[in-house]
C-alpha cells in the first residue's frame, strides 16, 4: 500500500527537496536539481526503486507525531514505543557546493532500537550502484551520480539486498546523525557539513526568513507555511519557482492524468508575484521577475507556456515503464507535452506581471519594455486564434473565454503603461483599439444570456472555474451582473463537495482525456476570492477556513482534493495551491488584519 499523498512532508534546500513519510521513509528525492533524476522513486514504485527509511526496530507504521519547527523546513518527527521514545529531526541544510540530507536521531526517553535503510536507485529507480568504503563512509558510485553516506558518532552498518543497513540504540540525550552528500561522481568529495551546526543554521535561517511575512490575520500559520513552501520550491541559483516537486502523482487514483510538474508555469506569474509583493518578499518576488524576465526573452512567437528551472525550452515528454506509477496510476512520465502548445493566455500573464513589477516599484531591467512591445505586436496579430488554453487541453484547440480576457489583460496593461509612464513610447491608439475589440467580442461570442453566465469557449455550454478571474483581472466590475451570473453558475455547474472543479469531465470533454479528476483547490480559492468580491463575504471567509482544514498535518496541500473519499491527489505539495491560499487570504483579511 502506498502512503497517502498527504502523508508526506516536505524538506529542501532551494535547490531541489524530498518528500519524508510519517513513516520516516524518504521516499521522493531528485538530485541535484528538482528536474533531475530521482535516486529515491518509491512514491510511484515500490521500495525497489528507492527509498530512506528511519524508524524505532520492528515498527512498520506511521509515528506518533510530527511538525516543522515554527517557522522553518526542518521537520520533527517522534515515536513512541514499549521501550521509550525518539526523534527524526530531518532537514536540508542551505548548500554551498552539494545537496545534503541531514538526519538526526536523538532518544527523548528510555532506551529505543533504532533502523536505518537505506536503499538507492538512480536515474528514477532504475539503476543500482556500485557501494565500497572509504574513510569510514559508505560510497554509492553509478555513472555520473556519487553519494557519500556517513554517520556521526560512527554507527556499524552492513550490506544486503543491494542496501545499506545500521541499527543502533539511542537513550534520552543521546544523538546519532546521518548525512547523505550527492556530487558529480567525476568530482572530489566536497567539503563535509557538519550535521549539528547545519541544523542550528537551517532554523535560525528558516526563522529569519518567515518572521519578514507582514500577514497577521486568521490563518496566519497557514499563509506563514505556503509561504515557506513556495519558498521550498524555489530554484535559488534562477528565482524560477517550480510548480510542484512531484511528477505522475495521479489526478485520479489508477488513472492516466499523471503529469510532470517539476517546472516553472507562466500561467503562475502573476499571482505568485502579487502573493510575494503582498506579504513582504520584495526580493525574492524580483528573482522570480527576473527569471520570467530571462525565460520569455527571444522571439515573441517562440513564447512557452512552462519552461525548464533555469529557462530551459525543451521538456520532452516520455514514460518510464518500470515505474508501476502511484497506487498503480500509469504512465510515469517524465518531460511535459505541453510546452508545446499554443496558449494565448501566457501573453496576458506576463504583460500583468510586468505591469505588476512597474506598479510596485521594481527597478527596470533593460529592454524590458522593447520586449513588451515585441509580445505586444505578435499578439495583435495572432490574438483571434483558437488556442490550448489555460488547462492544456489535449483535445484540440478552441476559443477559449479565459485566454480571450487574458488577452484583453495584455493590451489592457500596455494602454495603462504607456497613459500612466509618459516617457514610455508604443501604439497606444493600436492598443486601444485591440482592447475594446477583444472586449466586444467575448461579450457578444462568449457570454450565454440566457443562463447569464460566461461560458468555457465560444459556442460552448460548458463552464470553466478560469471565469472566476473574471473580476479579479479587471475585465469587468464585480457587481456587473454577467460576473454575479457566472459565479452563481460555475458554482453550481462545477461544484463537487462544496468545492470547485476546473472544469466538467463527463462525456466528451474538451481535454481529450479518459477518466475523472478531483476538486481543483486553486480554483477554490478563486471561488472563495469571488465570493468576497461580488459581497458574499460570510461564504468566502466560510470556504476559505475549510480549505485551510484540508491541508495536511504539516500544512501541505496538493493540486486537487477528493471530497468523497477525504484524500489529495495530483503533484505534491503544489505552488499554484498554496499561492490561492496566500492571496486569499490577503483579499479577504489584508486590508482590515494584515499589518
Amino acid at each position: 500500500m502506498h502512503p497517502r499523498i498527504e502523508d508526506y512532508a516536505l524538506i529542501g534546500d532551494e535547490q531541489t527537496a524530498a518528500l519524508v513519510g510519517v513513516d520516516g521513509s524518504v521516499d521522493w528525492l531528485c538530485l541535484p536539481r528538482f528536474d533531475s533524476a530521482a535516486c529515491f522513486a518509491r512514491l510511484l514504485g515500490d521500495e525497489e526503486n528507492g527509498h530512506w527509511r528511519i524508524a524505532p526496530k520492528g515498527v512498520d507504521g506511521a509515528c506518533t507525531r510530527r511538525a516543522y519547527r515554527p517557522g522553518t523546513l526542518v521537520l520533527d518527527t517522534e515515536w513512541e514505543t514499549r521501550e521509550g521514545a525518539i526523534r527524526v529531526t530531518d532537514l536540508m541544510p542551505q548548500r554551498d557546493r552539494a545537496p545534503d540530507v541531514v538526519r538526526i536521531v536523538r532518544g527523548l526517553r528510555g532506551r529505543v532500537a533504532v533502523r536505518s535503510t537505506l536503499r538507492l536507485r538512480f536515474d528514477y529507480g532504475w539503476v543500482v550502484p556500485w557501494m565500497r568504503r572509504t574513510d569510514g563512509h559508505r560510497v554509492a558510485v553509478a555513472g555520473p551520480d556519487a553519494v557519500w553516506f556517513r554517520s556521526d558518532p560512527p554507527v556499524p552498518t552492513w550490506g544486503e539486498d543491494f542496501s545499506t543497513h545500521s541499527e543502533f540504540t539511542v537513550g534520552e540525550g543521546e544523538s546519532v546523525a546521518f548525512v547523505l552528500t550527492w556530487h558529480p561522481s567525476h568530482h572530489p568529495r566536497p567539503p563535509l557539513v557538519h550535521p549539528y551546526a547545519a541544523l542550528r543554521a537551517s532554523v535560525e535561517d528558516w526563522q529569519a526568513w518567515s518572521s519578514r511575512c507582514r500577514y497577521h490575520g486568521p490563518h496566519r500559520d497557514a499563509v506563514v507555511r505556503s509561504l515557506i513552501t513556495l519558498k521550498a520550491l524555489t530554484y535559488v541559483p534562477t528565482g524560477g519557482i517550480a510548480a510542484a516537486l512531484t511528477t505522475s502523482l495521479p489526478e485520479e487514483l489508477g488513472g492516466v492524468r499523471n503529469w510532470d510538474y517539476r517546472y516553472c508555469w507562466l500561467r503562475d506569474s502573476t499571482l505568485t508575484l502579487g502573493a510575494l509583493l503582498a506579504a513582504g518578499y520584495q526580493e525574492e518576488a524580483e528573482a522570480w521577475r527576473n527569471w520570467l524576465l530571462r525565460a520569455v526573452a527571444g522571439d515573441p512567437a517562440d513564447l512557452q507556456i512552462m519552461y525548464g528551472l533555469a529557462g530551459e525550452r525543451r521538456l520532452p515528454e516520455y514514460e518510464l515503464p518500470w515505474l508501476s506509477g502511484y497506487a498503480g496510476s500509469q504512465p510515469v512520465r517524465i518531460g511535459n507535452g505541453a510546452v508545446n502548445q499554443l496558449q494565448l493566455d501566457v501573453y496576458g500573464e506576463v504583460m500583468d506581471s510586468f505591469s505588476l513589477g512597474r506598479v510596485a516599484g521594481m527597478k527596470p531591467k533593460p529592454h524590458m519594455w522593447s520586449l513588451q512591445c515585441a509580445l505586444m505586436t505578435w499578439l495583435e496579430q495572432h490574438w483571434r486564434q483558437p488556442d490550448e488554453g489555460l488547462w492544456e487541453v489535449r483535445g484540440g484547440r478552441r476559443q477559449f473565454v479565459h485566454s480571450k480576457v487574458m488577452v484583453w489583460v495584455a493590451a489592457d496593461r500596455a494602454v495603462r503603461a504607456l497613459e500612466d509612464y509618459p516617457q514610455l513610447r508604443g501604439d497606444l491608439d493600436g492598443w486601444r483599439k485591440m482592447r475594446d475589440e477583444v472586449h466586444r467580442e467575448v461579450c457578444e461570442r462568449g457570454y450565454d444570456p440566457v443562463r447569464n453566465t460566461f461560458t468555457q469557449y465560444y459556442g460552448s455550454r460548458d463552464l470553466d472555474a478560469a471565469l472566476l478571474l473574471i473580476p479579479r483581472v479587471g475585465f469587468l466590475p464585480p457587481d456587473d451582473p454577467r460576473v454575479v451570473g457566472t459565479v452563481d453558475a460555475v458554482r453550481e455547474e462545477l461544484g463537487h463537495g462544496g468545492l470547485l472543479r476546473r472544469y466538467s469531465t463527463e462525456g466528451a470533454t474538451v481535454d481529450g482525456l479518459p477518466g475523472d479528476e478531483g476538486a481543483f483547490l486553486a480554483c477554490s480559492f478563486w471561488l472563495a476570492d469571488a465570493l468576497h468580491m461580488t459581497g458574499r463575504v460570510r461564504e468566502a471567509r466560510e470556504l476559505f477556513d475549510r480549505l485551510c482544514r484540508l491541508t495536511n498535518d504539516v500544512g501541505l496541500l496538493a493540486e486537487e482534493y477528493d471530497p468523497v473519499a477525504g484524500r489529495h491527489l495530483g503533484n505534491f505539495p503544489q505552488a499554484f495551491s498554496h499561492i490561492g491560499l496566500v492571496n486569499t487570504a490577503l483579499t479577504l483579511f489584508g486590508g482590515e488584519e494584515a499589518g
